[in-house]
């Protein structure tokens, strides 16, 4: 693993590879309009899509996949949408907290504060959260697609944008 300490919050956008999860015991690839979103938007910010996939919400699926991404020297980003409520089919925290070298403790907290305009109160159900391992920025969202949009628009695109000033993740990532 090396690393490029040139990006350092540096003038020049650095194209990412980020896989995108969809965590879900009802969709499918033709109606998985949340992780399409995510993709979508990843796409159109100049980044590339490394992996995508949908996985049932089972606590040893969902680690096992993360873990093999993590593991991939190639995937630096991952993004996981769904299983962030809390009803007994939400395991996506229990499921990814345990994997992490370090929290990112205020992605949830920046994401309820900016979802409370938007949906007002019941911003306090989502457990967004996010974290690193291995170098690799792991940040989970709910499953609507407007939670989807809105964490990627008014929080995402600029962390993983190495032009983006004070600080964004990139220095922190992985490179090969």
């Amino acid at each position: 693993m090396s690393s490029k300490s040139s990006i350092h919050c540096g003038d020049d956008f650095v194209p990412l590879n980020i896989a995108v999860l969809t965590v879900s015991d009802t969709r499918e690839e033709h109606n998985d309009t949340s992780g399409q979103a995510l993709v979508e938007r990843l796409q159109a910010a100049g980044h590339t899509l490394a992996a995508k996939a949908i996985s049932k919400d089972d606590v040893y699926q969902l680690r096992a996949v993360v873990s093999q991404w993590i593991a991939d020297e190639a995937i630096q980003v991952i993004l996981t949408t769904g299983g962030t409520g809390f009803t007994a089919r939400d395991n996506t925290p229990e499921a990814l907290l345990p994997l992490f070298d370090k929290d990112i403790e205020g992605f949830g907290e920046v994401f309820r504060t900016i979802s409370l305009a938007e949906i007002g109160t019941s911003t306090i159900q989502s457990r967004a959260f996010g974290g690193m391992a291995n170098s690799t920025v792991i940040l989970s969202v709910p499953g609507s697609t407007n939670a989807c949009k809105t964490a990627w628009d008014k929080l995402i695109v600029e962390q993983l944008d190495a032009s983006h000033r004070p600080c964004n993740f990139v220095p922190h990532l992985k490179f090969t």
